[in-house]
Protein backbone atom coordinates (compact mmCIF):
# COMPACT_ATOMS: atom_id res chain seq x y z
CA UNK A 1 0.00 0.00 0.00
CA UNK A 2 0.94 3.29 -0.45
CA UNK A 3 0.03 6.96 0.73
CA UNK A 4 0.32 9.22 -2.56
CA UNK A 5 -0.08 13.01 -1.53
CA UNK A 6 -0.54 15.43 -4.58
CA UNK A 7 -0.78 19.21 -4.78
CA UNK A 8 -1.71 19.53 -1.31
CA UNK A 9 -2.41 23.15 0.00
CA UNK A 10 -4.16 24.86 2.96
CA UNK A 11 -4.34 28.16 4.31
CA UNK A 12 -5.64 28.62 7.62
CA UNK A 13 -8.76 32.42 8.74
CA UNK A 14 -5.63 33.84 9.57
CA UNK A 15 -3.99 33.90 6.42
CA UNK A 16 -1.12 31.87 7.09
CA UNK A 17 -0.11 28.85 4.37
CA UNK A 18 0.72 26.27 6.06
CA UNK A 19 0.53 23.76 2.99
CA UNK A 20 2.29 24.89 -0.58
CA UNK A 21 1.59 22.26 -3.33
CA UNK A 22 3.26 19.52 -1.18
CA UNK A 23 3.94 16.33 -3.19
CA UNK A 24 4.92 13.38 -1.83
CA UNK A 25 4.94 9.45 -2.21
CA UNK A 26 5.03 7.50 0.94
CA UNK A 27 5.85 3.34 1.19
CA UNK A 28 5.82 0.68 4.01
CA UNK A 29 8.13 1.49 6.18
CA UNK A 30 8.97 4.20 8.00
CA UNK A 31 8.91 7.42 6.77
CA UNK A 32 10.66 10.57 8.42
CA UNK A 33 9.11 13.79 7.98
CA UNK A 34 11.79 16.75 8.92
CA UNK A 35 11.02 20.43 10.31
CA UNK A 36 11.07 22.92 12.17
CA UNK A 37 8.19 23.82 14.80
CA UNK A 38 5.76 25.54 12.49
CA UNK A 39 7.20 23.97 9.11
CA UNK A 40 3.77 22.39 8.31
CA UNK A 41 4.42 18.85 9.39
CA UNK A 42 0.99 19.06 11.95
CA UNK A 43 -0.98 20.80 9.47
CA UNK A 44 0.03 17.81 7.00
CA UNK A 45 -0.32 15.58 9.82
CA UNK A 46 -3.78 16.44 10.47
CA UNK A 47 -5.07 16.33 7.29
CA UNK A 48 -4.64 13.20 6.23
CA UNK A 49 -6.05 12.14 9.80
CA UNK A 50 -9.03 13.30 8.42
CA UNK A 51 -8.90 16.05 11.02
CA UNK A 52 -9.17 19.05 8.96
CA UNK A 53 -9.67 20.14 5.59
CA UNK A 54 -7.60 20.54 2.71
CA UNK A 55 -8.01 23.78 0.18
CA UNK A 56 -6.86 21.88 -3.09
CA UNK A 57 -4.88 18.89 -3.66
CA UNK A 58 -5.35 14.99 -2.95
CA UNK A 59 -4.70 12.36 -1.27
CA UNK A 60 -4.89 8.53 -1.98
CA UNK A 61 -4.41 5.47 0.40
CA UNK A 62 -4.37 2.29 -1.70
CA UNK A 63 -7.91 2.72 -3.38
CA UNK A 64 -9.20 4.94 -0.64
CA UNK A 65 -9.70 8.99 -1.39
CA UNK A 66 -8.33 10.38 2.02
CA UNK A 67 -10.39 13.66 1.50
CA UNK A 68 -13.56 12.24 0.54
CA UNK A 69 -13.84 8.27 2.04
CA UNK A 70 -13.10 9.80 5.82
CA UNK A 71 -14.73 7.02 7.37
CA UNK A 72 -12.92 4.38 5.34
CA UNK A 73 -9.83 5.49 6.06
CA UNK A 74 -10.40 5.93 10.03
CA UNK A 75 -10.75 2.41 9.88
CA UNK A 76 -7.39 1.79 9.05
CA UNK A 77 -5.20 4.90 10.80
CA UNK A 78 -3.71 4.74 13.95
CA UNK A 79 -2.78 8.13 15.28
CA UNK A 80 -0.27 9.77 17.88
CA UNK A 81 -0.76 13.13 18.38
CA UNK A 82 1.50 15.71 19.64
CA UNK A 83 -0.53 16.57 22.18
CA UNK A 84 -2.25 13.29 23.63
CA UNK A 85 -4.34 13.23 26.63
CA UNK A 86 -5.13 10.24 28.56
CA UNK A 87 -8.11 9.95 31.44
CA UNK A 88 -5.47 10.39 34.70
CA UNK A 89 -8.28 8.52 36.85
CA UNK A 90 -8.62 5.24 34.55
CA UNK A 91 -5.76 2.26 33.90
CA UNK A 92 -4.81 0.94 30.64
CA UNK A 93 -6.73 -2.25 30.35
CA UNK A 94 -9.61 -0.22 30.75
CA UNK A 95 -9.30 2.77 28.27
CA UNK A 96 -7.76 -0.05 25.82
CA UNK A 97 -10.97 -1.85 26.43
CA UNK A 98 -13.03 1.11 25.46
CA UNK A 99 -11.64 2.19 22.76
CA UNK A 100 -11.37 -1.10 21.37
CA UNK A 101 -15.09 -1.01 21.48
CA UNK A 102 -15.38 2.43 19.67
CA UNK A 103 -13.15 0.70 16.94
CA UNK A 104 -15.41 -1.86 16.09
CA UNK A 105 -14.31 -4.86 18.21
CA UNK A 106 -17.43 -6.43 20.36
CA UNK A 107 -16.62 -9.49 21.13
CA UNK A 108 -15.30 -9.53 24.69
CA UNK A 109 -12.78 -12.22 24.33
CA UNK A 110 -11.20 -10.83 21.35
CA UNK A 111 -10.82 -7.37 23.37
CA UNK A 112 -9.20 -9.02 26.24
CA UNK A 113 -6.79 -10.55 24.09
CA UNK A 114 -5.81 -7.64 22.00
CA UNK A 115 -5.41 -5.34 24.98
CA UNK A 116 -2.84 -7.92 26.34
CA UNK A 117 -1.00 -8.08 23.60
CA UNK A 118 -0.89 -4.56 22.96
CA UNK A 119 0.75 -4.06 26.54
CA UNK A 120 2.69 -6.79 26.01
CA UNK A 121 3.91 -5.03 22.92
CA UNK A 122 4.18 -1.84 24.44
CA UNK A 123 6.05 -3.15 27.51
CA UNK A 124 3.18 -1.81 29.97
CA UNK A 125 1.69 -5.00 30.96
CA UNK A 126 3.59 -4.63 34.26
CA UNK A 127 1.67 -1.34 34.50
CA UNK A 128 -1.86 -2.38 33.32
CA UNK A 129 -3.29 -1.91 36.40
CA UNK A 130 -1.86 1.49 37.39
CA UNK A 131 -4.03 4.43 36.51
CA UNK A 132 -2.30 6.52 33.69
CA UNK A 133 -2.15 9.84 35.33
CA UNK A 134 0.80 8.30 37.56
CA UNK A 135 2.56 7.26 34.02
CA UNK A 136 5.66 9.04 33.58
CA UNK A 137 6.16 10.91 29.55
CA UNK A 138 7.61 7.72 28.19
CA UNK A 139 4.66 5.42 29.36
CA UNK A 140 2.35 7.63 28.23
CA UNK A 141 3.53 7.87 24.75
CA UNK A 142 4.11 4.40 24.50
CA UNK A 143 0.26 3.96 25.62
CA UNK A 144 -0.57 6.34 22.59
CA UNK A 145 1.02 3.61 20.38
CA UNK A 146 -0.92 0.66 21.94
CA UNK A 147 -4.28 2.71 20.94
CA UNK A 148 -3.00 3.33 18.02
CA UNK A 149 -2.15 0.27 17.02
CA UNK A 150 -6.04 -0.95 17.57
CA UNK A 151 -7.82 -2.47 14.89
CA UNK A 152 -4.15 -3.39 13.02
CA UNK A 153 -3.72 0.40 11.23
CA UNK A 154 -2.37 -0.17 7.75
CA UNK A 155 -1.28 3.55 8.34
CA UNK A 156 0.25 5.20 11.58
CA UNK A 157 1.14 8.35 12.17
CA UNK A 158 2.94 9.65 15.03
CA UNK A 159 3.56 13.97 15.73
CA UNK A 160 6.67 14.98 17.62
CA UNK A 161 6.63 11.93 19.72
CA UNK A 162 10.04 11.29 21.28
CA UNK A 163 9.94 15.44 22.82
CA UNK A 164 10.75 15.63 26.21
CA UNK A 165 11.77 12.22 26.61
CA UNK A 166 14.69 10.76 28.64
CA UNK A 167 17.20 8.88 26.56
CA UNK A 168 16.43 5.55 28.16
CA UNK A 169 12.46 6.00 26.82
CA UNK A 170 13.46 7.83 23.63
CA UNK A 171 15.40 5.17 22.42
CA UNK A 172 12.84 1.85 23.48
CA UNK A 173 10.07 4.38 21.70
CA UNK A 174 11.96 4.33 18.93
CA UNK A 175 12.74 0.87 18.80
CA UNK A 176 8.99 0.38 19.20
CA UNK A 177 8.36 2.27 15.94
CA UNK A 178 10.92 0.41 13.97
CA UNK A 179 9.34 -3.08 14.95
CA UNK A 180 5.85 -1.72 14.05
CA UNK A 181 7.23 0.08 10.71
CA UNK A 182 8.30 -3.38 9.40
CA UNK A 183 4.78 -4.20 8.29
CA UNK A 184 3.19 -0.83 8.53
CA UNK A 185 3.41 2.68 7.04
CA UNK A 186 4.38 4.56 9.58
CA UNK A 187 4.98 8.42 9.58
CA UNK A 188 7.09 10.22 11.96
CA UNK A 189 7.14 13.47 11.82
CA UNK A 190 9.42 15.35 14.09
CA UNK A 191 11.98 18.21 14.68
CA UNK A 192 14.66 15.90 16.08
CA UNK A 193 17.41 14.74 12.95
CA UNK A 194 18.43 11.69 15.06
CA UNK A 195 15.07 10.39 15.48
CA UNK A 196 15.03 10.18 11.12
CA UNK A 197 18.43 9.13 10.78
CA UNK A 198 18.09 5.90 12.82
CA UNK A 199 14.91 4.33 12.00
CA UNK A 200 13.79 5.86 8.57
CA UNK A 201 14.77 4.61 4.97
CA UNK A 202 13.02 7.50 3.76
CA UNK A 203 12.25 11.03 4.07
CA UNK A 204 11.40 14.84 3.59
CA UNK A 205 12.41 17.77 4.78
CA UNK A 206 9.56 20.36 5.19
CA UNK A 207 9.54 24.36 5.59
CA UNK A 208 7.29 27.09 5.33
CA UNK A 209 4.56 24.78 4.20
CA UNK A 210 6.90 23.24 1.14
CA UNK A 211 8.54 19.76 1.05
CA UNK A 212 12.62 21.17 0.15
CA UNK A 213 13.92 17.64 -0.03
CA UNK A 214 12.55 14.09 -0.80
CA UNK A 215 14.56 10.65 -0.60
CA UNK A 216 16.52 8.59 1.84
CA UNK A 217 18.94 9.69 4.62
CA UNK A 218 21.92 8.83 3.00
CA UNK A 219 21.39 9.98 -0.31
CA UNK A 220 20.67 13.55 1.27
CA UNK A 221 23.88 13.10 3.38
CA UNK A 222 26.08 12.01 0.32
CA UNK A 223 24.85 15.30 -1.42
CA UNK A 224 26.64 17.13 0.85
CA UNK A 225 29.68 14.69 1.79
CA UNK A 226 33.15 16.88 1.14
CA UNK A 227 30.95 19.68 1.25
CA UNK A 228 31.09 20.99 4.89
CA UNK A 229 33.66 22.74 6.78
CA UNK A 230 34.34 24.27 10.16
CA UNK A 231 36.40 26.20 11.90
CA UNK A 232 36.61 28.06 15.27
CA UNK A 233 36.04 31.72 15.20
CA UNK A 234 35.86 34.81 17.33
CA UNK A 235 32.13 36.24 18.35
CA UNK A 236 33.67 39.61 16.79
CA UNK A 237 34.40 37.25 13.90
CA UNK A 238 30.95 35.99 13.32
CA UNK A 239 29.09 38.34 11.13
CA UNK A 240 31.72 39.11 8.43
CA UNK A 241 31.85 35.13 7.85
CA UNK A 242 28.43 35.12 8.09
CA UNK A 243 28.44 37.18 4.81
CA UNK A 244 30.84 36.06 3.34
CA UNK A 245 30.40 32.23 3.51
CA UNK A 246 27.05 29.83 3.07
CA UNK A 247 26.74 29.11 7.19
CA UNK A 248 24.63 26.15 7.89
CA UNK A 249 25.02 25.98 11.82
CA UNK A 250 27.12 27.70 14.89
CA UNK A 251 28.10 26.32 18.27
CA UNK A 252 29.11 27.79 20.84
CA UNK A 253 31.99 26.12 23.12
CA UNK A 254 33.85 27.97 25.53
CA UNK A 255 32.52 31.47 24.61
CA UNK A 256 33.43 31.37 21.13
CA UNK A 257 31.13 29.45 18.02
CA UNK A 258 32.34 26.74 15.76
CA UNK A 259 30.87 27.56 12.44
CA UNK A 260 29.92 24.77 9.71
CA UNK A 261 29.85 25.88 5.81
CA UNK A 262 29.22 24.48 2.80
CA UNK A 263 31.35 24.71 0.32
CA UNK A 264 32.60 23.08 -2.88
CA UNK A 265 36.02 23.97 -2.65
CA UNK A 266 38.08 24.80 0.88
CA UNK A 267 36.85 28.21 1.65
CA UNK A 268 40.34 29.19 3.61
CA UNK A 269 43.16 27.58 4.36
CA UNK A 270 42.49 27.10 8.04
CA UNK A 271 38.90 25.37 7.50
CA UNK A 272 38.93 21.51 8.17
CA UNK A 273 36.82 18.68 6.00
CA UNK A 274 34.59 16.85 8.27
CA UNK A 275 32.15 14.11 7.99
CA UNK A 276 28.66 15.18 6.24
CA UNK A 277 25.88 14.07 8.45
CA UNK A 278 21.91 14.39 8.83
CA UNK A 279 22.37 17.65 10.83
CA UNK A 280 24.11 19.05 8.12
CA UNK A 281 21.35 18.29 5.69
CA UNK A 282 18.65 19.93 7.47
CA UNK A 283 20.52 22.76 8.53
CA UNK A 284 22.03 23.68 4.90
CA UNK A 285 17.76 23.00 3.80
CA UNK A 286 15.89 25.01 6.90
CA UNK A 287 18.39 27.25 8.72
CA UNK A 288 21.14 28.56 6.11
CA UNK A 289 22.70 30.75 8.44
CA UNK A 290 20.43 30.80 11.18
CA UNK A 291 20.54 27.97 13.65
CA UNK A 292 22.82 28.30 17.01
CA UNK A 293 22.99 25.50 19.23
CA UNK A 294 24.25 26.50 22.89
CA UNK A 295 26.74 23.73 24.29
CA UNK A 296 27.35 24.11 27.91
Amino acid sequence: MQLVIQNLNKTYANGVQALKDVTLTINQGMFGLLGPNGAGKSSLMRTISTLQEADSGSIQLGDINVLTQKEEVRKILGYLPQEFGVYPKIDAVTLLDHLAVLKGISNKGERKALVEALLNKTNLWQARNKNLGGYSGGMKQRFGIAQALIANPKLIIVDEPTAGLDPAERNRFLNLLSEIGENTIVILSTHIVEDVKELCTDMAIINKGQVLYKGSPLDAIAEVEGRVWKKRITKSELESYRAKFNVISERMIGGNPIISILSDQQPENDFESVPADLEDVYFSHIFGGMQKEIVA
